[in-house]
C-alpha cells in the first residue's frame, strides 16, 4: 500500500512543474517560458527547478529517456509502459516492473544503499538522513512497500540499476561558459539571428558515447558548490592524473573561475536512463560564465575520470545531449541573450 508523506497533495502539485522537459521538443515544454531573473542559488526548497508564473503550464507529464531499453550497460529489458500508463494516477493493476539492480550496487560499495530488505537499513526518507541527502528538489514523494516512488512515474523497471541510492541520487552538473571570438577577439554573432554565440564546456561521456556537462554525484555531506568545482576538474581537466604541485595550481586557477558571477539554471528530475521506479537522478546545474574568456584560457582542456573526450562546444537547438542536459543548456542561451534558434519558438499544438 502506498503511504505518502504529510503534504503528498502539495508534492504532486509542485510535480506538475519539475518534471524533466526533455520528452517534450524543447520549444514546446511549455506554454510559456519562465523568467529566468528569478533563479537564484536559494536554500534547499520542495519546490521548482525554475519558477514558473501562474499562467505556465506543462502539457504533458511524463519521462521518455527513463523507460529506454536495454537499461544501460546491461542486457536488462524493461516492461513496456505505454505513454497514457506512466504516471501513476492511472491505475495498472497487473503492472509488474523487471527487477534490477546491478552487481555493482549489490556488492555494498561505500557509495551505495543496502538492500531495503536488510534489517540494518532503516533509511529516513523525504528528510537528510545523517549525511545523506533524501529530500527531493521535487518535493515528497511516496514510499511503498519500503521503496520510494519516483515522482515522474512507472519506468519499468524496479530496484535501483546502477543507482546507489533508494530514491533521490543528487547530482550537481557545472554549465561552464563562454562567448565565441574570432582572431581578433570580438564576439562572433550569429549570422541569422544576430545573437552572439555562446560555447560550452562538453565531454563525451565513456558509457554511452553521448556529449554531455560535466558532472557527477554529490558524495555524502559534500557541498553541492564542492561537487561542481571538484567534477568538472576531473572530468574536464583531468585533475586526478595530475602531480601534487600541478593540482595545487590547477585549484587557484578554477577558484577563480567558480568565484565569478554565476546562477543556478535547473534544480530537479533529470530524464536520465539510469531512472528506475524506486531510484532517480536530480540534479543542481549551474553556470559559470567567462566573460572575457582570461580564466578559461589559462585552463587547458584534457578528458579524465568519466569523460573520452572534452571540448568547447557552440551552443544551438541542433545539440544532441544525454539525458535533459540540452534543456539546461538552452536556460542558459536565454539568461545570457545567445544565439539558440534560427527559427522562432512556434505556438504549441496539441
Amino acid at each position: 500500500r502506498a503511504v505518502p508523506a504529510p503534504g503528498l497533495a502539495r508534492a504532486f502539485a509542485v510535480f506538475s512543474v519539475t518534471v524533466a522537459l526533455s520528452s517534450l521538443p524543447a520549444r514546446c515544454a511549455l506554454r510559456c517560458r519562465p523568467s529566468l531573473s528569478t533563479l537564484s542559488a536559494s536554500p534547499r526548497s520542495p519546490l521548482h527547478p525554475v519558477n514558473m508564473s501562474d499562467r505556465c503550464t506543462v502539457e504533458k507529464l511524463y519521462h521518455s529517456k527513463a523507460l529506454a531499453s536495454p537499461y544501460p550497460r546491461s542486457r536488462v529489458e524493461r516492461r513496456h509502459v505505454p505513454e497514457d500508463k506512466v504516471g501513476w494516477s492511472t491505475e495498472w493493476e497487473d503492472y509488474s516492473p523487471v527487477e534490477y539492480t546491478a552487481g555493482s550496487v549489490l556488492a555494498g560499495p561505500q557509495w551505495a544503499d543496502p538492500q531495503v530488505s536488510d534489517r540494518s537499513f532503516s533509511p529516513k526518507f523525504n528528510e537528510r538522513d545523517g549525511d545523506v541527502e533524501r529530500t527531493s528538489w521535487n518535493g515528497l514523494y511516496v514510499v511503498e512497500n519500503g521503496r520510494p516512488r519516483n515522482p515522474a512515474g512507472r519506468t519499468g523497471l524496479a530496484g535501483r540499476g546502477l543507482l546507489g541510492r533508494w530514491g533521490p541520487n543528487h547530482a550537481a552538473d557545472p554549465v561552464v561558459t563562454r562567448w565565441k571570438r574570432d582572431g581578433s577577439g570580438n564576439k562572433i554573432a550569429h549570422p541569422v539571428t544576430g545573437k552572439n554565440i555562446l560555447q560550452f564546456v562538453a565531454i563525451k561521456r565513456r558509457d554511452c558515447g553521448e556529449w554531455a556537462i560535466p558532472g557527477g554525484m554529490v558524495d555524502p555531506g559534500e557541498k553541492i558548490s564542492a561537487t561542481l568545482k571538484r567534477e568538472f576538474g576531473e572530468e574536464a581537466l583531468n585533475s586526478l592524473q595530475k602531480s601534487p604541485e600541478e593540482k595545487a595550481e590547477l585549484e587557484r586557477r578554477l577558484q577563480r573561475l567558480f568565484e565569478q558571477e554565476h546562477f543556478v539554471v535547473y534544480r530537479g528530475y533529470v530524464d536520465d536512463p539510469r531512472n528506475t521506479d524506486n531510484a532517480w537522478i536530480e540534479t543542481e546545474a549551474v553556470n559559470y560564465h567567462d566573460e572575457t574568456g582570461e580564466t578559461m584560457d589559462s585552463l587547458p582542456l584534457e578528458a579524465g575520470d568519466d569523460a573520452g573526450m572534452v571540448k568547447w562546444v557552440d551552443i544551438s537547438e541542433k545539440l544532441q545531449l544525454y539525458a535533459n542536459h540540452g534543456h539546461f543548456i538552452r536556460l542558459v542561451t536565454e539568461k545570457r541573450g545567445a544565439h539558440w534558434s534560427e527559427d522562432p519558438a512556434p505556438e504549441c499544438r496539441e
